[in-house]
């Protein structure tokens, strides 16, 4: 590891990280495919503190490996870190991957001395369990299974055909409704294990970018009130990658108080059909699995099969 040169991340980095990221997709095989832009949107998050809390190997103008940290917001009494990172295919093998995740150990506990002091520090990585040497690893740094996520994929081959229950009107993203949007979103998601609320400044950076698609994006009213709200996304170079139009529901939300009444499956069936009307070719979801709602349960119902699964990763520093 002498020859590499060892540095923070800046937004400069976007085509080097992409770079990086595409070499490990070709290994790796988890389906995360990337371009520069959506690399700088990951960058330029106002949660991740690059100068304190990233660092980056490089081999020339070559990227071997990062990390960076990503903190909460907001805390109560867990503050939830995400650590990041990943190495070049080319690099692994070479200890690169234990100094990085030592590094974003230390990193996470300077930015949690700075933003939220009182609370418990826990240090998450969530990656998918397919990935090579990467259980081994961050065992061996004290890092515990304590969540498991799925991924499920809808074909559209039959989506939903069930009519508009009367009282619910379904309404597109607009910018006049965003922030009922994220209101719900985030009323919604107040007991979703590890969730906090979104600020307006993490809404925009990684729902309202490049991949945010508003005219598959909905809000459900009833009486005049939204209670619940679907968000999809899409990234272009996935689909020049594989060729298949992917369309991933990001966010999925009821408010606490309307679920069990089918709003869930409503906003699905209606997003199911907008997708493959736009020319879709799958639909996709993320899952956690030990959800309290039954939330996987609903998607199974709704045409969604499992096909990968994601380990959460906690440390309690």
């Amino acid at each position: 590891m002498h020859d590499l040169t060892w540095r923070p991340l800046t937004p400069q980095d976007a085509q080097a990280s992409a770079d990086l990221l595409n070499a490990m997709e070709t290994v790796d095989g988890i389906g995360e495919n990337y371009t520069a832009e959506d690399t700088l949107q990951e960058l330029i998050d106002p949660y991740a503190d690059l100068e304190r809390a990233s660092l980056a190997a490089f081999d020339g103008d070559v990227m071997a490996g990062y990390m960076k940290i990503r903190y909460k917001p907001s805390a109560e009494e867990i503050h939830r870190v995400f650590l990041d990172g990943g190495v070049h295919p080319a690099y692994r093998r070479r200890g690169i991957g234990g100094v990085l995740v030592d590094a974003g150990v230390a990193a996470a506990k300077v930015v949690h001395a700075l933003h939220h002091p009182g609370a418990k520090l826990v240090v998450d990585v969530n990656r998918p369990e397919r990935i090579a040497g990467l259980a081994e690893l961050v065992r061996s740094r004290g890092f515990e299974p304590v969540r498991y996520f799925q991924r499920m994929e809808h074909s559209l081959s039959a989506p939903d055909g069930a009519a508009l229950p009367d009282g619910f009107v379904i309404e597109p993203w607009s910018e006049r409704n965003d922030e009922d949007f994220r209101a719900v979103r985030n009323a919604a998601y107040r007991d979703c294990w590890g969730a906090v609320p979104m600020p307006a400044d993490l809404w925009r950076n990684k729902i309202t970018n490049q991949t945010f698609r508003p005219e598959a994006s909905f809000l459900l009213h009833e009486a005049g009130s939204a209670i619940g709200m679907l968000v999809t996304m899409w990234w272009e170079a996935d689909t020049e990658a594989t060729g298949v139009r992917d369309a991933h529901f990001m966010v999925i939300g009821t408010l606490r108080e309307h679920r069990r009444r089918g709003v869930a499956s409503v906003l699905m069936g209606h997003a199911l059909r907008a997708v493959a009307e736009q020319g879709y070719d799958r639909a996709s979801l993320n899952v956690d699995s030990a959800d309290p709602s039954g939330a996987f349960g609903v998607f199974e119902k709704a045409g969604f099969v499992p096909t990968m699964r994601y380990v959460r990763w906690a440390l309690d520093a």
